[in-house]
């Protein structure tokens, strides 16, 4: 079989996927080694048998509902892939608003910063990279998750990241200039849990007690003692969930607070000042 044939199995994703053919690419981009670009260029590239098996087991795996993430081990993010597991949350395109932000509200060279919940380290390494001159400080209380962590950040080779294993602000100490988060903040009883991608995803980083809004409660009480005066807390939250947690920011005393929307226009950073 040709690429140019291979490219055709899309088909055969339409009943699961919204983006079929974007799927197809990158299982072949990954079974080949090689940029999009390739498969355009040398459409008449015969597979080998051994690719044409693993092709098959990867658009099985993907008829499944199994994220292609999983299935290739990586995800674009910021200005870099990633490397993903079962263990942790797939990052979102949507999550680079958080980091956008970010830099926006901090414009120091030489800054402090902490990120809540890690995952595969997303937010912190962007962060990391976009401002060397910042200490970056992640934490994940999923041991795999923190080594999850490690491993992008040593292949990205950012010497201004940490990470460290802990609930939330356990394994932190001092002050920081700025707080981020990308907490779970799902609705344990949200119907959504059971369609898409999320089903492949660990319930742990997805949902929290209190309608969801549990720890984005506990995030936004305990980051007042570790913000230095004039820091900025900020973390994603639910499409519907922005005046809930601009009204918590502001009964806990935080000033200038606000809310921006991701890039289907729905309210999902909330920062504040301390």
């Amino acid at each position: 079989m040709q690429i140019r044939d291979a490219l055709k199995l899309s088909k055969k994703l339409e009943v699961i996927s919204e983006s079929p053919q974007l799927d197809l690419e990158l299982m072949l981009c990954h079974l080949l080694e090689r940029p999009s670009s390739y498969l355009y260029t040398w459409p008449e590239k015969q597979l080998e048998q051994d690719q044409l098996d693993a092709l098959a087991d990867m658009l099985e795996r993907r008829i499944q509902g199994e994220p292609v993430a999983h299935i290739i081990g990586r995800r674009g993010f910021w200005s870099f892939d990633l490397e993903v597991s079962p263990h942790t949350l797939i990052p979102r395109p949507d999550t680079e608003v958080l980091v956008e932000k970010a830099l926006e509200l901090c414009t120091d060279k030489v800054a402090r910063v902490a990120d809540l919940g890690t995952g595969t380290g997303a937010i912190a390494l962007a962060l990391a990279a976009e401002q060397p001159g910042w200490e970056v400080v992640a934490s994940d209380y999923i041991p795999q998750a923190v080594e999850l962590a490690q491993r992008n950040c040593d292949r990205l080779q950012l010497s201004n990241l940490a990470v460290l294993k802990g609930s939330w602000f356990e394994p932190h100490s001092g002050e920081y200039d700025l707080i981020v988060s990308n907490p779970p903040y799902i609705d344990p009883d949200d119907q959504h849990l059971q369609q898409g991608d999320v089903r492949f995803e660990p319930l742990t980083a997805l949902v929290a007690d209190n309608k969801g809004m549990a720890d984005i409660e506990l995030i936004a009480d305990q980051a007042r003692g570790y913000l230095k005066r004039g820091g900025w807390l900020l973390f994603e939250h639910g499409y519907d969930q922005g005046e809930q947690c601009r009204s918590l920011l502001q009964h806990l005393g935080y000033k200038e607070v606000d809310t921006c929307c991701d890039y289907g226009q729905n309210e999902r950073v909330t920062f504040g000042r301390w």
